[in-house]
Formats: structure tokens, sequence, C-alpha cells
């Protein structure tokens, strides 16, 4: 079954130019179902069946997966299994009838643009400053943000390009904060690339020269979020830059646009936070 794992791997990143990220969690999650296969002695894809999948299904259940994490895994096995037949490895799909959970809808947390200033106004680093300042103005993922190039910003017209999921490239307007952040920091890493001796394409570069991480702007967040007591993630400063976009009068599919979100009803998500907080401020008043 691995062989057949990592050819449905290769496909994907071929064929759908998926995010590495992305690959490793479909790949994570097929391992997993393959382990807990070879529990029951199956080790052919042919002998999988139906039931075993919900024998899996049920495993996760007992191990106290969150449901968001058991609809990733069933989406997993559902397009691994869409793949074997398509290419006619097996004759029958066992996971044609398989059923997603209901997942319950939680709104994302939001900060206040007075939160937001708040952050913007603390003490950080040079490059601290450039990244918060850029994922507030553009609502950058975290992997688009560190996969920035020198070559992808142009500051005198102020915009940047980013590669979103899918390999989506698009074109985001930044203000004129971003763009003074990112003019500090780029003196910056001119003298990090030169004491490093190295010729790096990617913007956002570490004091050894290497490209910064993914985890390591995870960490700066959650470290800067704590300065106001709140726990956030850089998905915070994502979700905070749509929302005060809508809640400031912006069309909603501008801001799908600017998400890079493929379908609307994702963007449409943000109209609900929106409400809430409204609905929030008028009650605070009107106690």
């Amino acid at each position: 079954m691995i062989y057949y794992i990592a050819s449905y791997i290769e496909y994907l990143n071929a064929q759908r130019g998926l995010a590495e990220n992305t690959l490793l969690a479909y790949q994570s999650d097929l391992y997993s179902f393959a382990e807990f296969l070879g529990t029951l002695n199956i080790e052919e894809i042919t002998l999988i069946q139906r039931i075993h999948i919900n024998m899996y299904i049920k495993y996760l259940h007992d191990k106290k997966y969150t449901p968001s994490s058991i609809t990733r895994e069933i989406a997993s096995i559902k397009g691994f299994f869409k793949w074997l037949s398509m290419n006619e490895y097996i004759k029958h799909n066992p996971s044609l009838a398989i059923e997603q959970p209901k997942m319950p809808k939680r709104l994302p947390k939001v900060l206040s643009i007075r939160e937001i200033t708040q952050l913007l106004n603390e003490n950080m680093s040079i490059i601290q400053k450039a990244i918060l300042e850029l994922l507030y103005a553009a609502g950058l993922r975290v992997s688009e943000l560190t996969n920035i190039q020198l070559s992808n910003v142009n500051l005198s017209a102020k915009y940047i390009k980013c590669k979103g999921k899918g390999s989506k490239e698009r074109i985001v307007p930044i203000g004129n904060k971003a763009c003074s952040a990112i003019k500090r920091y780029l003196k910056e890493r001119d003298f990090t690339a030169k004491k490093n001796n190295v010729s790096s394409k990617y913007l956002f570069l570490k004091e050894n020269g290497e490209k910064i991480t993914r985890q390591e702007v995870y960490t700066f967040i959650n470290s800067i979020g704590r300065t106001i007591n709140k726990d956030i993630s850089p998905h915070t400063i994502r979700h905070s830059f749509a929302t005060h976009l809508l809640e400031n009068g912006a069309d909603l599919r501008v801001v799908q646009e600017l998400l890079g979100h493929s379908d609307v009803s994702t963007t449409q998500l943000y109209t609900h936070i929106s409400k809430k907080r409204l609905k929030d401020i008028y009650f605070s008043i009107n106690k």
C-alpha cells in the first residue's frame, strides 16, 4: 500500500500543484491509515472494504481526534481511493458511501483595530515589525509570507505578488506603513546576506541567512499576542484583516480576491463575524 500512497502523493504534487505542507498532511493521514490496516493484517489495497474505513474512523473517535482532524483524514482517504479507482488499481471504491462528520460552526478569532494597533506599537525587531505589518496589510497565509521573494515586492507601486493554494498567484496592494517597515528591513536584510555570504531569493531571512520558517513566524506572533493577553496565530491576523475590510465597507468579492479564496462562500464567513461583533458592541453599550 505504501507504494500506492507514494505514487498518489507524486500525482498530487505534479498534477495539482499542492503546497508542500498540504502534501505532507495527506501523506501523514494515509500512512496512519495504512498502519491501522496493518493491525488488521490487511496489506493489499484490493482487500480494503468500507467496514475497514469505518473501523478506522471509530478508532480516530476513540483516540479523541477533533471533528476537523477526522474530516481531514476522511478527505485524504476518499481522495486516495478516487485516484486508485480512476487508475483502475481497484474495481470498487470502498470510500464512496463514507460520510463526513458534521462540523460545528465556529467563528475564527478576530482582533479589534485597537488590539492590532497595540500589537504594532509593541517593541520588536525590524524584521518582526516588517512581518507583522505585512501580515496585516495583505492578509497573507503564513506559508505565503515565508515564500515571498524579493522579486515579488514592488514598493514604489505598493503591491506584492504571492502564491496561494494550488500555486495560484495574486497581486495584493499594501499600505504606506507596511512599505516603510519593509524598506527599513531591506537595509538589515542586505547586511545579513553580505555577512553570511548568501544570495537568497527570499524576502525574509534569519540572522544566519537562511529563509525564515513558518514555525518561527508562528512563535513570534504567539509571543507578541501575549503582550495584550491574546492567544493568536498568523491566521488570526489574516482573519482580522478580512473582517476589518468588510466592517469598513469593502466589497465581498474584493476581499475574496485579496485573500485568494477560490469560493466566495469561504469569504462569507467574515460577514458573520462582522454581524456578531456589531451585535456585541450594541449590547455592551445598551446594557
